[in-house]
């Protein structure tokens, strides 16, 4: 198999992880004014010093390029997700209408999505899972056991809407 340009460790691991941290703090830099109005020339200058900073650093960046291809598949699902969405959903003066529980839930799916991938990029996921499934386990799904009960108890008594006794 022939390797282009677009699969080489250089573009890989070094010009495609500076483009995006620069692109990334430039445009949080201009966006915020942190270092002043129309400043473009000192925020692309501290963009271009943070990009270079990153390469020299391999874990770093090993974990910038760890990390794009979960990015990238990400918002391909997220994007079919909205497309699929949009046909089902209704409209409400030109928005789209939704559901606060599927946001809630969609918040916490790809939070944990989140949270496992960089478990993951960092080599840290078989740790947890030998957390959870070790020999210690029994002890921890206890805690979240009993965690669960107290959230669950706790959320009945604040979503109960008793009304007050009145006075008479």
């Amino acid at each position: 198999m022939v390797e282009t340009i677009f699969g080489s460790g250089i573009f890989v691991n070094y010009i495609l992880p500076w483009v995006l941290v620069f692109v990334l703090f430039f445009a949080i830099l201009e966006k915020s004014g942190i270092l002043g109005k129309d400043k473009r020339q000192i925020n692309a200058i501290v963009a271009a010093v943070i990009g270079l900073l990153l390469l020299a650093f391999p874990v770093s960046r090993d974990m910038i390029v760890n990390l794009i291809p979960f990015l990238a598949v990400s918002a391909v699902i997220l994007f079919v997700f909205m497309l699929l969405y949009g046909f089902m959903a209704g409209k409400k003066e030109g928005d789209y209408i939704l559901n606060k529980g599927l946001k809630i839930t969609l918040g916490i799916v790809l939070g944990i999505a989140v949270v496992v991938a960089v478990l993951i990029v960092t080599n840290k996921w078989d740790a947890v899972l030998d957390y959870f499934t070790g020999p210690e386990a029994a002890k921890v799904w206890v805690n979240i056991l009993f965690i669960a009960i107290i959230a669950g108890a706790i959320a009945a008594v604040v979503s109960t809407k008793d009304n007050p006794p009145s006075s008479s």
